[in-house]
């Protein structure tokens, strides 16, 4: 099969094409040739987007994944999947072209009671049916965590560093050295290694492990934020933004009188403003699960916010295509070119101006596979 849209405008996942055509044939993209098409898509006055990549969600059936691709999110960057959940989500995902391809790091770090036992138990996950998950203790255990995260199919290691102030809770944390180790033997092993981290003091810590993301910006602001930033670029760390889930978690229970826990809305978008500001690589995610932000919506609203943070549509645009496709390395997706998938999407107008038309979606494709509107 053989699809070519025409006379359409293409943001390539880093530059602006005015008006051109793009083929795909089978699966792929590739070089234009002239030759007959068996579907040709009227591209005027739209724009042909690469498939948006969410760089945080949680992904707990293959609803979610369809949810996600009726949006235009192609692929979700999964940072907590148990081991049965994530066989069972891969096989699909790889079966199916109506389903959101993803990655995971399968089952997270953290210490037994840790964070995010807490919102399990609080969001009715006796429903879900989630069973206990492995935690760890102590450093010596690193290797064998981590050797039992490669067996399970991770494609990266997520480590939680939360002692619950922010959830107004006071919870089990993983220790530094635990988290060191954690992070040694991931780079041993090829793993990248991914924090949750929610507070300047977390963060720092994180830092001071050697991680190379964080899973969200954090949300306090003081005279440490500087330090942090200057360690993250000196460090090339790069973050993802999770403002939608920071503006639906924390600005809602800042509508809760008395409400006295650390943390605000407001300080995690002063500091994405600062950390774009000084030129981080600022990721589109939104920690998307069953429950707030929603799959494949959640991110469209990120990036508005993004744009709210000081990111130019252009620039919002590619924090959510190719620069995720980048730092996790997903080499074949997030841009327009010859060879890579044909995961696209087309909207109606124009989101390299106005971000909003993101949601204007008039086709999307998975692999090449037309998705029924």
């Amino acid at each position: 099969m053989r699809t070519r849209v025409r006379d359409v405008r293409v943001f390539d996942g880093e530059h602006i094409i005015d008006r051109t055509s793009v083929l795909v044939d089978g699966d792929r993209i590739v070089a234009e040739d002239d030759g007959p098409a068996d579907v040709v898509v009227d591209g005027t006055g739209r724009t042909l987007l690469p498939g948006l990549i969410d760089a945080h969600t949680h992904t707990f059936d293959t609803g979610d994944l369809a949810r996600a691709l009726t949006y235009g999110v192609t692929t979700e960057l999964d940072m907590f999947c148990l081991p049965d959940r994530l066989a069972e989500q891969r096989a699909a995902a790889n079966r199916r072209d109506d389903l959101a391809d993803f990655r995971s790091a399968g089952t997270l770090a953290t210490a037994p009671g840790g964070h995010p036992s807490q919102l399990l138990a609080a969001s009715g996950v006796a429903e879900l049916d989630v069973a206990p998950f492995d935690t760890i203790t102590d450093p010596a255990e690193a290797g064998d965590f981590v050797r039992f995260r490669i067996a399970e199919g991770a494609d990266y290691l997520k480590i939680v560093i939360d002692d619950g102030a922010v959830h107004g809770a006071e919870l089990p944390v993983l220790s530094a050295a635990t988290a060191s180790a954690l992070v040694t033997e991931a780079h041993a092993a090829g793993l990248p290694v991914i924090a949750h981290a929610v507070t300047e003091a977390e963060v720092g810590i994180a830092l001071a492990v050697g991680v190379d993301g964080l899973a969200h910006v954090w949300t306090d602001f003081s005279s440490r934020t500087a330090g942090l930033i200057a360690q993250i670029i000196d460090r090339d760390v790069f973050v993802v933004s999770t403002l939608a889930y920071f503006e639906a978690i924390i600005q809602g229970r800042e509508d809760v009188a008395d409400c006295a826990v650390p943390g605000s809305f407001d300080d995690a978008m002063r500091v994405a403003r600062a950390l774009h500001g000084a030129g981080v690589a600022l990721l589109a995610g939104t920690d998307a699960t069953p429950f707030v932000p929603a799959h494949g919506t959640g991110l469209h609203r990120e990036m508005v916010l993004l744009t709210e943070a000081g990111l130019t549509p252009t620039e919002v645009l590619a924090a959510a295509t190719s620069r995720p496709a980048c730092r996790f390395g997903l080499t074949d997706r997030g841009r327009i070119a010859p060879g890579l998938r044909a995961d696209l999407l087309l909207v109606e107008g124009d989101p390299t101006i106005d971000i909003t038309a993101t949601l204007a979606i008039a086709e999307v494709w998975r692999r090449g596979v037309r998705q029924a509107r």
